[in-house]
């Protein structure tokens, strides 16, 4: 029960569409979703094939508990080899397409080859064809989701899209739904754009049944009570959304500023949650409401306008007001590291990477190691078309931010990433990445367990996968000393396996901040057939990071890519109470691998496969 039990399998050369039984043994040692979707791709491609091929597969993939009305439970996740990294990508994204794709009758859609022409799926609880897309091709995410709900003359269709620059292959677009909820990371719009897969459009009003409703809804019940008595889930993040962090984290020192080079960021009040809250002399603030996903009870989202008189929007008027508004990693990658201090600039920049599909923080990222290498000279005003990378400028953000989205001009430079951008101008060293994939919102030097989150994580640089800054900054569940590396590689472990089965299950990670899993295994177990219980999550969540791994070490990756740019390691940050620091990764990846049952170089031991069954 919960799951559908049903696969459609889309070829996209042949033009078909056609249905197959979930492999139910697979759902039960991977739960859904991450873990699920990863097993598919493990056993379907070869991990060596070139990402944007047409041999690499993308896999839509819902969780046992998306489309029931447990708490956050509309999330989906888009799996495959990263366009960005070369490595395992799986890119997770809330909105109402997770529910929509679930209620359509289907926990997962793989699509392979690439199809002669652009196309688009349309699927109506079971009935699924491809549609001709060529009126949609070269149109923004916003204008493609509305020309097909016009289309088919309904406005309650879902649509997961990619704009222009999924099309061109910027490396880190995105997959929006819902406007501007995204499948974000590693490049996955660019993977869907090499296929000629323009949208998935669906509709779903089949239900989801679960095993044991009264034991269900029980669980359900005790969980939305713990979420709302958090003061983060009840409180703080509906208030301010993820935003709150903006003076957080830099009071301690982690806010990574201008490609690194610092840890705190002079202007970071001014695009803070604070800052969008606050009254403007016209009497509106930055942000108008906030907003919620399917079934969420947490609504962290922002919906946010721009003031008119600062920052022209009038030959846009979507921009006026929007959904989408800055949530703190996008603020941060359009801000600190960037140094612009606009919150206008930032709120602009953000609507065209939701229109267009771009990775908020790959982009700023990539825009702030552009501007130290225009700032040393081996990047000239010849190479950006007379755009001048100066940091703190909110012009060559925001028209830096409109290059990328279209793939135009030096913005195409930049849809490289930051790794291979670097690497052709001769500063490699610049680049702020892990496996090709530029860290998020967090100094390393500052939060020391964040430095071994991103050194071992398997999608290259992501807070996601171990969010140790709930532990070492907001004391969740315990407080730890973000300064020291004691006790690190089992805190990054912990929250590494228990995130995997999180994602794993159909629901959001920001219900951990309240939630252990011992509050989701009863939600799980009341759901679906299996006697779910905490050991049994936390076995699926170490099983999917081993697979992950293998997957990973099949397509070339060595401990040698377990680690962080020289900057630092090398570099002790400047201000705050870091000052003096590094990254001591070096103390706590040995101990990690240990932790993990590797071998010294990184390699999963024949006994934790065999635990494992993998």
């Amino acid at each position: 029960m919960a799951w559908t039990g049903k696969i459609l399998r889309v070829d996209l050369a042949k033009g078909t569409c056609k249905d197959e039984p979930l492999r139910m043994d697979w759902a039960k040692q991977y739960l859904g979703q991450r873990g699920l979707g990863t097993k598919y791709l493990a056993e379907e491609i070869d991990p060596k094939v070139d990402p944007l091929a047409p041999g690499n597969k993308l896999i839509m993939a819902t969780g046992p508990l998306t489309g029931t009305n447990a708490s956050t439970a509309g999330r989906y996740s888009v799996i495959t080899k990263g366009a960005l990294t070369g490595a395992i990508a799986c890119s997770n994204s809330g909105g109402f397409f997770g529910n929509e794709m679930k209620n359509a009758g289907y926990d997962m859609i793989i699509f392979e080859g690439r199809a002669p022409k652009p196309v688009y799926l349309y699927l109506n609880n079971g009935d699924a064809k491809l549609v001709d897309a060529a009126g949609f091709w070269g149109k923004s995410v916003w204008d493609t989701e509305e020309g097909i709900k016009a289309k088919h003359q309904d406005p309650l269709i879902r649509v997961a899209s990619i704009g222009v620059a999924g099309e061109k292959g910027v490396l880190f677009a995105c997959i929006v739904n819902d406007m501007h909820r995204a499948a974000g990371r590693s490049g996955v719009g660019a993977v869907m754009g090499s296929k000629n897969l323009k949208a998935v459009a669906l509709r779903g009003t089949l239900g989801v049944k679960v095993r044991d409703a009264k034991a269900f809804m029980a669980a359900v019940a005790k969980g939305k009570q713990a979420l709302a008595a958090n003061a983060v889930t009840g409180q703080g993040l509906p208030k301010y959304g993820t935003q709150v962090l903006m003076n957080v984290i830099n009071e301690v020192g982690a806010l990574p500023t201008r490609n690194h080079r610092d840890s705190q960021f002079e202007g970071a009040n001014k695009i803070s949650a604070e800052a969008m809250a606050a009254k403007r002399p016209d009497g509106k603030s930055n942000l108008v409401t906030n907003a919620a996903c399917f079934a969420c009870t947490i609504a962290c989202g922002r919906v946010s306008q721009i003031d008119r008189t600062h920052y022209t929007v009038a030959e846009r008027p979507k921009y006026q007001v929007a959904s989408g508004g800055l949530e703190y990693e996008a603020a941060w990658a359009l801000g600190a590291a960037t140094g612009v201090g606009d919150l206008d600039a930032l709120t602009f920049a953000n609507f065209v990477c939701n229109e267009q599909g771009i990775d908020p923080i790959s982009f700023g990222a990539t825009l702030g190691a552009a501007m130290e290498l225009y700032e040393m000279g081996a990047i000239t005003s010849k190479d950006t078309g007379g755009i001048e990378l100066k940091f703190g400028d909110p012009k060559a953000l925001t028209e830096m931010t409109e290059l990328t989205g279209r793939g135009e001009g030096f913005g195409a430079i930049l849809g490289l990433g930051s790794k291979r951008m670097c690497e052709k101008y001769g500063k490699p060293e610049l680049s702020m990445a892990v496996k090709g994939q530029e860290f998020p919102a967090y100094d390393a030097r500052g939060i020391q367990g964040m430095g071994l989150t991103y050194a071992t994580s398997n999608r290259g640089a992501c807070h996601l996968r171990s969010y140790t800054v709930s532990s070492e900054i907001l004391g969740v569940p315990v407080k730890t000393d973000p300064l020291v590396t004691e006790g690190k590689a089992a805190l990054v472990k912990a929250f590494q396996d228990a995130t995997a089965a999180v994602d794993s299950a159909g629901i959001c990670v920001f219900t951990t901040f309240a939630w252990t899993l011992d509050d989701i295994a009863p939600q799980i177990d009341g759901a679906c057939e299996g006697n779910w219980t905490t050991a049994k999550l936390l076995e699926v969540g170490e099983r999917v990071w081993n697979l992950e791994r293998q997957f990973n070490m099949r397509a070339g990756f060595t401990a040698k890519d377990d680690m962080l740019p020289a900057r630092l390691l090398k570099d002790a940050a400047k201000t705050g109470p870091a000052k003096g620091l590094v990254n001591q990764l070096g103390k706590m990846l040995p101990e990690y691998y240990q932790l993990r049952g590797w071998t010294p170089d990184g390699v999963p031991s024949n006994e934790t496969l065999k635990r494992l069954a993998l």
